[in-house]
């Protein structure tokens, strides 16, 4: 599958998207540990920081792919142009596209790691992160966190669930005829053997006419037909969950009538991620051939870092549009990627 020419095409690209990935991730690394001391709260202190960013790496990992793929193989195929080691391949007789074939193989190794770390590692250390924060904060200012839910009469926000299927944060607020009657919270929500749950260390506000009244339970159940698997695809954003994952909440929230463009959107910016990366490499392969053959190493790097982030502002332009506009979510991702390879395959031809 791979010869030596294959091989050593391959080393270099890999080794630039590396070097890059670990760049980026190293600074959003030190950005986020400085954002994150502003929500130090309870036994939540810098230490706890940095284990909840370490957590968050394979995540951070599979979100910085796109940028880190354009700008490494700009790298890797730059540094082969600037000692003309690209201009010797082709005049022992490779074709332009065949260099690219190597450069594909290459990047067919990443799609690999990229989609396993997104499909198994990503969503379980996320989650595990986000319940690690939110125990040690105790709930007190992670309010603005967590998933809603409608049953019956009552509106439900859960702040995050372990891995155990213990939920954090339980707030539940019920009405009667459009009007809040109570208010309950509790620290946590456990799920006991037979499958029901029971609230620890709960507060409930009674609101009548003209008094209200608080009740304190160590313990109190609560009754609903929402199961672990469906609660952890509430709280989880839609962004950080599986594939699987997605489809299964799209699918329900369709069910229920409810409007899923956001759900549908990630599901098909993860499916289709294989053929984003594969666009991006061609836009790379396409200017280190093409306009950019001749420049300064740090030039490539700052028109792959612009054409890296005009294609993730134009994504993330096109998915509220089709909320708005009502048309398919996907067309937010073929989009920018069919601009990519129609754009990358131009300047490749005038290039061969």
């Amino acid at each position: 599958m791979f010869n030596r020419l294959d091989r050593y095409i391959a080393r270099n690209v890999l080794a630039g998207m590396l070097i890059v990935q670990v760049i980026i991730l190293g600074l959003d690394f030190i950005i986020s540990f400085i954002n994150n001391l502003g929500d130090a709260e309870g036994d939540y202190g810098s230490a706890q920081m940095l284990v909840y960013g370490v957590l968050q790496l394979p995540w951070r990992f599979y979100e910085f792919a796109p940028v880190s793929v354009l700008i490494g193989a700009l790298v890797g195929l730059g540094a082969m142009a600037s000692s003309n080691e690209l201009t010797v391949m082709r005049a022992a007789g490779f074709s332009l596209w065949r260099i690219l074939v190597g450069v594909m193989k290459s990047l067919a190794l990443v799609v690999i790691v990229i989609m396993l770390i997104g499909e198994f590692a990503a969503p379980r250390t996320q989650m595990i992160a986000e319940s690690y924060r939110t125990e040690l904060q105790g709930g007190s200012v992670a309010s603005h966190r967590g998933g809603w839910q409608r049953e019956g009469d009552s509106f439900y926000r859960f702040g995050s669930i372990r891995a155990d299927n213990t939920l954090l944060d339980f707030n539940r607020f019920r009405y009667q005829q459009g009007e809040l009657v109570a208010a309950t919270h509790a620290d946590r929500a456990v799920l006991q053997p037979d499958g029901s749950w029971q609230l620890e260390n709960v507060e409930r506000t009674t609101i009548g006419d003209d008094t209200t009244s608080a009740e304190r339970f160590d313990t109190l159940a609560w009754s609903t037909s929402l199961d672990p698997d469906l609660l952890r695809l509430i709280i989880t954003d839609s962004d950080t969950q599986s594939m699987r994952d997605l489809w299964r909440y799209g699918q329900y929230l369709n069910a229920q009538g409810t409007r899923a463009d956001d759900t549908w959107l990630y599901f098909w910016q993860k499916a289709l991620l294989p053929l984003t990366l594969a666009s991006l490499v061609i836009i790379a392969a396409s200017f280190v051939f093409g306009p950019l053959r001749t420049v300064a190493a740090g030039t490539r790097v700052f028109y792959g870092t612009i054409v890296g982030l005009t294609f993730k502002y134009v994504q993330d332009l096109l998915g509220p549009a089709a909320i708005i506009f009502g048309f398919s979510p996907i067309w937010a991702i073929l989009v920018p990627m069919l601009l990519c390879y129609g754009i990358g395959l131009w300047l490749l031809r005038r290039a061969g």
